[in-house]
């Protein structure tokens, strides 16, 4: 992976401000829950993503310090700029809760205004905030007078399509010292499925002048410039393809990256998963990632089945190493 990693500080612009925090690029990892820990995001940033977010944080983890938000908030400094992402529906305790984060430096804080999760929106929490435009103004009003960094959303269109909010709460958002947006142009009910509205980002984008993050049904380098083209956002995020395809903050689809890279790939972070969470969690939790790595390769079912349930490190290196005909290599 080191001779992946883009070096940053000679490139002779940078795409946006958040606040006073310059960010070099334009391509962001959108925070994913299960996915985007330190190894993955570290992934990201060597490839070329320019920010990176962590798994969202819920705010009574972090009032109560819950022994779960160690792993959510463990970051190295190669990882910035690195946001963190909380979500509740109470002011107070977000308030709160931002107020201990900021404590563990990072770049900023991103407040969730778009999870459409069932066990997020039923606590009023993610999506569902977004039928609540005067909490909102509450949310950002308190972090943004509070804190002394930058504080962010990262949102959806609206509950559903008969309720699209998203330049209402947009503005709200710049009204009440929000620094920067990210909208997935997407209803809470659309969930995952249907097609993203891009005119929705390009509206967003036009209505207000803090910087503008587009989200959605990016999965190709062709979609990426598609995107900016057609909206004239500010950056793109991208989320579930970057899972099979972090390449992608390369500019480089799927197709383009030899076996030789792949392999390495997955050394590298499966050393580095087990590094942090120790062998046996470590192999397990990485599981999710090997088969996105995987998908595309045509491996036999049976064989597939072999990598995805072996909890042992040293049979999974083999059975690696037999697949792609290489040595384990560690760094």
């Amino acid at each position: 992976m080191t001779k992946q990693i883009i070096n940053r500080e000679q490139q002779a612009s940078y795409a946006f401000c958040v606040g006073g925090i310059r960010v070099l690029g334009d391509l962001a990892l959108a925070p994913m829950d299960g996915y985007t820990i330190s190894p993955f995001r570290l992934i990201a940033r060597r490839l070329g993503a320019a920010l990176v977010y962590t798994e969202f944080i819920n705010a009574i983890d972090v009032v109560q310090r819950a022994p779960s938000l160690a792993d959510r908030i463990k970051f190295c400094e190669e990882e910035r700029p690195v946001v963190f992402q909380i979500y509740d529906d109470n002011p107070e305790r977000l308030l709160k809760a931002a107020q201990i984060l900021e404590g563990y430096a990072p770049d900023w804080i991103d407040v969730n205004l778009g999870c459409p999760s069932r066990s997020v929106v039923h606590r009023g929490a993610g999506a569902a905030l977004l039928q609540s435009p005067a909490k909102i103004a509450q949310i950002f009003e308190r972090l943004t007078t509070a804190l002394s960094i930058p504080v962010s959303a990262k949102m959806r269109i609206g509950w559903d399509e008969h309720n699209l909010n998203y330049l209402e709460v947009a503005k709200i958002i710049e009204d009440c010292g929000g620094a920067m947006l990210a909208v997935h142009a997407r209803s809470k009910t659309q969930s995952y499925s249907g097609n993203a509205s891009w005119d929705a980002i390009a509206q967003v984008k036009q209505s207000v002048s803090i910087p503008v993050i587009g989200n959605g049904d990016v999965r190709t380098v062709q979609d990426i410039e598609a995107l900016k083209s057609y909206t004239g956002c500010d950056a793109v995020m991208i989320g579930r393809a970057a899972l099979k395809n972090p390449w992608i903050f390369s500019l480089r689809n799927r197709s383009e990256v030899p076996p030789e890279e792949l392999y390495h790939a997955i050394v590298w972070q499966l050393q580095a998963m087990v590094e942090l969470y120790g062998e046996q969690r470590g192999v397990v939790l990485f599981r999710k990632y090997l088969k996105g790595y995987l998908s595309p390769c045509s491996l036999p079912r049976e064989y597939m089945l072999d990598i995805l349930t072996t909890q042992n490190l040293s049979e999974l290196f083999r059975l690696l190493e037999n697949y792609f005909q290489k040595p384990a290599v560690f760094a």
